[in-house]
């Protein structure tokens, strides 16, 4: 399971794509156990707070999160409440190494998705939970945060 990162023109092109719903039927309980232990070590080896299906090259509408010690594997996600305020806050991404930038946000959404089980669950998130769903959703749906950032920095290299 390879990072994919914008660095290649051809993965940009592949992230840039909407990602297809997830179809538990193709797989089995073992397969998508060993999705997300895989998806949640490779988000902890980067030090990331989120990872996209896409963002390991598939084509699959999930994605995992870590944030507070508490691990969401999230499966057919959507977006159904947004709050009106928003934040800014500076994100970077795992596909897009050595950038980062101020991004507005809402302070709250309410996400539905199903769990690995296949059952439904919905999440009400705030601050830098809402935040992390609102990115990983953005890579689910083709979108990088650098498509809504104020202004975009390069991280300095550290001697």
């Amino acid at each position: 399971m390879e990072l994919v990162t914008i660095e290649k023109k051809e993965n940009e092109k592949f992230l840039r794509q909407k990602t297809a719903s997830f179809n538990f039927s193709k797989f089995s309980k073992k397969e998508i156990n060993d999705l997300v232990k895989a998806m949640r070590i490779k988000m902890k080896l980067h030090d990331g707070v989120g990872l996209a299906a896409n963002q390991v090259g598939l084509n699959a509408r999930v994605f995992v999160a870590q944030v507070d010690n508490k691990f969401y594997a999230i499966f057919n996600p959507e977006i159904t409440q947004e709050s009106e305020e928003k934040a800014t806050q500076d994100e970077g991404c795992l596909s897009v190494p050595g950038s980062y930038g101020p991004v507005p946000r809402h302070e709250k959404v309410t996400l539905k998705g199903f769990d690995k089980h296949n059952n439904p669950i919905k999440i009400k998130a705030w601050g830098l939970l809402a935040r992390v769903f609102q990115h990983e959703m953005d890579h689910l749906n083709g979108g990088l945060f650098i498509d809504r950032a104020l202004e975009i920095h390069k991280n300095e290299p550290t001697t």
